[in-house]
């Protein structure tokens, strides 16, 4: 696996700084792992399932 320069690091952390924002959530123990197995069933990330249901609750609210 090829590992990532000090430069191409420091590029990508300003890249996310700049461009994304950062939510963080407290759930209780031992979820975290359900979750993430019930993404994965989907054939997804747990990030992305969290943000798309986001998007979907967000675009029935505003019809």
């Amino acid at each position: 696996m090829a590992k990532y320069t000090e430069n191409q690091n420091k590029a990508t952390q300003k890249y996310i700084k700049n461009n994304y924002d950062q939510i963080s959530i407290r759930i209780q123990k031992g979820k975290r792992d359900v979750y993430k197995a019930h993404a994965e069933r989907l054939g997804k990330s747990l990030n992305q399932l969290v943000v798309e249901l986001l998007e979907t609750s967000l675009k029935n609210e505003s019809m």
